[in-house]
C-alpha cells in the first residue's frame, strides 16, 4: 500500500477497532499507543480523533515504518515515535496522558513485559482513565476458537515467552497495577477489546 510497510491484520481490524475506540477515547486529550508496530493504527485513528494527541511508541527497530505512516497520514496530532520497551526503565517522558491503547501486543510480549506494561501505565494514568487492549484472549484456560488455539500453539513453539494470554491471568496482573476490567468488546475474528479503567 503506497510502498509503505503494511500489516494485513491492521488493514482488516482497523475499522472495527476504531468504531470501539471512538467513544471510549472521546474525552481523552493525550493517548499513548504501546507498540505502534507499522504505525498504521496511529495513521488511521489520529486524524479521525482531532481533539486528542496520539503518542506513538515502540522499539527502535519499528520507528522508520511508524514515521513513514505518520508522514503519509498528514496528521498533526501524532507525537513520536518514542522508544519504549516496557521492561526497560525509565520509560520515555510521555507528558500527562489520560488514555492508552495497545493492539496485538500481549501475545507477542513475554508475561513479565505484559505485567510491566500494566505497571507502567498504572503509574501514569489518572483514575478512571481507559486502557484499551486489543487482541485474542483465552477465557478460563480455554481458547475462544480453534484458530486461536492454533495461533497460540504456533506462538509458544517459537519460544521467547509468546502466547495468547488468559483473561484470568490478565485480571490478576491488572489488579496489581491498579486497573479493573470495565468491559469486554467482541471484535471480528474471535478477537476482543478489553477495556480497563485505572482505579
Amino acid at each position: 500500500m503506497n510502498g509503505l510497510p503494511c500489516s494485513a491484520a491492521c488493514e482488516r481490524n482497523r475499522e472495527p477497532i476504531f468504531a470501539c475506540l471512538r467513544d471510549l477515547l472521546a474525552d481523552c486529550t493525550r493517548v499513548v499507543e504501546i507498540g505502534s508496530g507499522t504505525g498504521q493504527h496511529a495513521a488511521c485513528f489520529a486524524p479521525r480523533l482531532p481533539t486528542l494527541r496520539w503518542i506513538a511508541t515502540d522499539l527502535q527497530d519499528n520507528h522508520a515504518a511508524i514515521r513513514a505512516w505518520i508522514e503519509h497520514s498528514g496528521a498533526e496530532n501524532i507525537e513520536g515515535p518514542l522508544t519504549l520497551d516496557a521492561l526497560q526503565a525509565p520509560w520515555p517522558e510521555l507528558g500527562a496522558i489520560d488514555g492508552a491503547f495497545s493492539a496485538n501486543t500481549a501475545h507477542i510480549m513475554a508475561e513479565p513485559a505484559v505485567a510491566a506494561m500494566f505497571a507502567g501505565l498504572g503509574e501514569r494514568l489518572p483514575a478512571g482513565a481507559p486502557f484499551c487492549l486489543y487482541g485474542p484472549f483465552a477465557e478460563q484456560g480455554r481458547h475462544t476458537s480453534e484458530g486461536n488455539r492454533r495461533f497460540d500453539a504456533d506462538l509458544r513453539a517459537r519460544g521467547q515467552g509468546m502466547g495468547v494470554r488468559d483473561l484470568g491471568w490478565l485480571l490478576q496482573v491488572a489488579a496489581v497495577a491498579g486497573f479493573e476490567l470495565a468491559s469486554v468488546q467482541p471484535m471480528p475474528a474471535n478477537n476482543r477489546v478489553l477495556v480497563w479503567r485505572r482505579t
